[in-house]
């Protein structure tokens, strides 16, 4: 089994080492030391990464058998190696991880809410809590109290303990483990068994910020970011504001005043344009209506359009049939035809039936109601024949 150097002190970042065993994984060499200070990925917190000998540390992983491997991007011989691990993502991990510990239960003081699951990620980390659905408030209560205990900059410190000892100690969640375990404790605030690597005191977790939050499986998950990645977002934040006020030439403060102002101003626009299209579209169906061969009954209108809108040749379609012994059948061509097909409620036939009897002749699938029907798919090619057989259905169709 591997001595795990990070267990006693997570600020080592070099270490000799003696390499005893070579494996591959996943068609990449693979070691095992007989002691490390690289953390494996565990307890929902990502591996370290670093130097070890001449390779780079790709990833680090616990065997079953409780050794650790590490994945390298180039062979190292059996022997006495040197590794170093990469401090700036040791520290931003430990940031994260003992920010998740105050978080933790600073929502389990201030709403009762347990942690059932934590993630370490890239960018942001979330915790579950086990409450559905927190209030604003409850969220910001638990936020206030937990940037109060970094602020407090509380020590924090292992306990190794003996699993029936857990309880005494009074820890925030129980632990599966086996034999002899790890307890982080952030003094008169929180214990918690846990493997993972922290800070020495509170004060160097930082910021701990709550970034969002949504409903999960019965419970909340919370976004949030600590230490450095509470600068970073809160830099980020800050130059979209600054851009977005740019853009308004306001400051931050009124944008949501002017924002709402826009979209006031955009649902009007909306409305607006609704009302021209429909006088638009009447005043098409007018026009294709007045050029349409009266001779043929029902009166049939066939056109077909480039990239036109099918909610738009839909309601152009219904404009032209709210009369009497008319057949409309509309096209519109992308990368292949849709066909729309409506009819008058006096003409006989089915549009539905019409169109799936295209289908199954000319290719295409579709379908619909009585009086009105779509079908997608067509080959451009077989366009003017779908036209032409609709119309020819309904030309045919003798009155029940």
């Amino acid at each position: 089994m591997t001595e795990r150097l990070y267990y006693h002190d997570s600020y080592l970042l070099e270490f000799t080492a003696t390499v005893l065993e070579q494996q591959a994984r996943d068609g990449k060499p693979a070691v095992e030391l007989d002691r490390t200070a690289f953390y494996p990925a565990s307890g929902g917190q990502p591996c370290d990464t670093g130097i070890l000998g001449t390779a780079h540390v790709l990833e680090v992983e616990e065997t079953p058998s409780g050794s650790i491997l590490h994945i390298l991007d180039a062979s190292l011989p059996p022997g006495p190696v040197t590794g170093r691990v990469d401090w700036e993502r040791r520290f931003d991990h430990m940031q994260q991880h003992s920010g998740q510990h105050v978080l933790s239960q600073a929502f389990l003081k201030t709403a009762g809410a347990a942690t059932a699951s934590f993630h370490l990620g890239r960018e942001t980390s979330t915790i579950d809590i086990e409450i559905a659905r927190p209030s604003p408030e409850q969220i910001r209560a638990a936020e206030a109290l937990a940037a109060r205990t970094v602020f407090e900059n509380r020590p924090v410190t292992v306990i190794n303990a003996r699993p029936e000892e857990l309880s005494g100690l009074g820890v925030r969640k129980e632990s599966q483990r086996q034999g002899e375990v790890r307890v982080i404790e952030i003094e008169d605030f929180d214990r918690s068994p846990c493997g993972g690597t922290h800070v020495r005191r509170t004060g160097e977790i930082g910021l701990i910020a709550a970034l969002g939050w949504e409903h999960y499986k019965g419970m909340t998950r919370i976004e949030f970011v600590c230490g450095g990645r509470a600068l970073s977002a809160l830099r980020h934040a800050r130059d979209l504001l600054d851009r977005l006020g740019g853009q308004f030439s306001a400051h931050a403060s009124d944008l949501p005043r002017l924002a709402a102002k826009l979209l006031d101003e955009r649902s009007q626009l909306q409305r607006e344009n609704a009302r021209l299209t429909q006088k638009m579209l009447e005043i098409e169906a007018l026009e294709l209506l007045s050029s349409a061969d009266k001779s043929i009954r029902p009166i049939t209108v066939c056109r077909n359009y480039d990239h036109r809108d099918l909610e738009n040749v839909k309601i152009l379609a219904r404009k032209l049939t709210a009369g009497a012994g008319i057949v409309a059948i509309l096209g519109t061509v992308h990368d292949s035809a849709q066909i729309v097909v409506a009819k008058s409620s006096d003409v006989s036939g089915d549009c539905g039936l019409a169109v799936r009897q295209a289908a199954a002749a000319l290719g295409g699938r579709g379908g619909g109601k009585a009086d009105m029907a779509q079908a997608g798919g067509v080959p451009d090619e077989q366009l003017s024949s779908w036209s032409a057989a609709i119309a020819s259905y309904f030309i045919n169709c003798r009155p029940q």
